[in-house]
């Protein structure tokens, strides 16, 4: 399958919280994805199936004064493992690891949660600290992982 990668709409916005559902016992609701999509401060991508222009996975992403925040990553159960959050998370570092006041990269994911864990440290995340009982549905604590900013190098090649 080839996947083309592109900024979200709010067309797309049923098949994110299809997604959504499916993937997180906490969704978000589509009234706070409406609001990222709004947001200037905001990259929300979608991976698409470019032959069935269906969408597979998503990531949003927020900037705030020395980081960008990855808020939320998320890819349709029948499509992971296959590369795309990965992809997703690469193109998120093209697009703003570029220019002056590049930033870092901060996230947070259930500390129960071994394969995102695992996912975010292949694309350069490192762990940095507990938020204690973080998760409003069972108080689960949460990882915090940061990523430096993509090296000048890197991010115009």
């Amino acid at each position: 399958m080839t996947v083309e990668l592109r900024p979200l709409a709010p067309r797309d916005l049923p098949a994110v919280d299809r997604i959504e559902r499916d993937s997180y016992p906490t969704p978000w609701s589509r009234s706070m994805f409406a609001s990222e999509l709004a947001k200037p401060s905001s990259i929300c991508l979608g991976a698409f199936d470019a032959e069935t222009r269906e969408l597979t996975g998503y990531v949003i992403a927020s900037r705030y004064v020395d980081a960008w925040h990855v808020m939320n990553v998320a890819v349709a159960r029948e499509h992971r493992r296959k590369g795309m959050a990965t992809a997703l998370l690469l193109r998120l570092f093209e697009l703003t690891g570029r220019g002056e006041g590049r930033r870092g990269y901060t996230l947070e994911v259930r500390v129960s949660n071994d394969d995102a864990i695992r996912l975010y440290e292949r694309v350069g995340f490192r762990r940095r600290g507990i938020r204690r009982g973080y998760y409003t549905d069972n108080r689960e604590d949460a990882l915090v992982m940061w990523k430096d900013p993509v090296p000048e190098a890197a991010a115009s090649a």
